[in-house]
């Protein structure tokens, strides 16, 4: 099975919500008998740049990015939102924030990344296709934008999420209640009672493409994209009680929105301005998901008391030992 990228090649690979440079030292086909993290399909052994061999891990292709202009920018883009919703914590927030803005690697050393992004944009390849990333690069320019309105509390929860999984081991128990798909149809029904002098536009037929695309693109891209190292091996367990084992009948398998809930819903939309910059979307149609998503940002502002956690799971030391091998 023929895949884009080769064993020693230079790539750009999520961690979380961010993007690391790292090498790929190993490459395979994963199926339902030999896969390791529940996930099928073509997957590389990857080592970051920068970080010890303990970091080294197998990912599927949809974490890896080629290594270009593009995508390095992408890469600076991400830290620095991450090093912005950091510094902007509270004061008694202000030692995890720091350690937030690595928040994507879980080792507390977030300059790695971001320098790794530096060195490569300085020190790009000079391989005679100059002309053409530059033409690559004015197309990224003039695609529309989505600047969200991430609230300060939201920050100051993502940094916790952060810390209580990269640094004390704890995972968020699941199945979660509200899942993602309550929370959305609850978020539905809000914004149907709504004043109708809202300036929300359509609400009767945007709101329910923007609920189902919010829900396909969850589903698509937690195992990819959305996760920390430390909660691959529970994601594992998660979709072979609910999706591949062999206790689960053919036509009952669960989407992961219907098992996960506020804390990685969350994680999801602060990277959508990410996903909109990769995608062919109109401006039109990147203003009418930004005014949504900024209106479910505040929704759950006011519901967080009842959707998010207020204490992790602590894992065991057996869990622990798993997700380091």
């Amino acid at each position: 099975m023929s895949t884009p990228f080769v064993v020693n090649e230079r790539v750009l690979c999520y961690h979380g919500p961010l993007i690391y440079e790292a090498k790929i030292l190993k490459a395979d086909v994963w199926d339902e008998s030999n896969t390791k993290s529940g996930v099928v399909g073509p997957h590389f052994f990857v080592h970051y740049k920068g970080w010890k061999q303990t970091w080294d891990e197998w990912v599927p292709l949809q974490r890896l990015l080629s290594f270009n202009e593009a995508n390095v920018a992408l890469q600076k883009a991400l830290m620095a939102q991450a090093s912005a919703a950091a510094s902007s914590s509270s004061g008694g927030n202000k030692g995890k924030a720091g350690a937030g803005s690595g928040g994507g690697s879980g080792g507390g050393a977030g300059g790695s990344g971001g320098m790794g992004g530096s060195t490569a944009a300085r020190g790009g390849r000079k391989d005679g296709r100059g002309t053409k990333r530059g033409r690559e690069e004015d197309d990224n320019s003039r695609r529309p934008e989505m600047k969200l309105n991430v609230p300060e509390v939201l920050k100051v929860l993502l940094v916790d999420d952060w810390e209580a999984i990269t640094k004390n081991n704890q995972l968020v128990p699941l199945p979660r209640s509200p899942t993602v798909v309550e929370i959305l149809q609850e978020f539905k029904e809000y914004v149907m009672n709504m004043d109708k002098q809202t300036s929300l536009r359509d609400r009767d037929l945007v709101l329910p493409t923007i609920i189902s695309g919010l829900t396909v693109y969850f589903d698509r891209s937690l195992g990819a994209n959305l996760l920390y190292r430390f909660e691959r091996p529970q994601y594992a367990e998660i979709r072979k009680a609910y999706v591949t084992g062999p206790k689960v009948l053919v036509g009952q398998e669960k989407d992961m929105s219907a098992i996960y809930g506020a804390e990685h819903l969350l994680r999801m939309l602060v990277s959508l301005p990410q996903m909109v910059a990769s995608s062919t979307m109109d401006a039109e149609s990147v203003g009418l998901v930004r005014d949504y998503v900024n209106e479910l940002l505040l929704f759950l502002v006011n519901e967080r008391d009842r959707m998010f956690l207020t204490e992790y799971q602590s894992s065991s030391l057996q869990y622990q030992n798993i997700s380091r091998s």
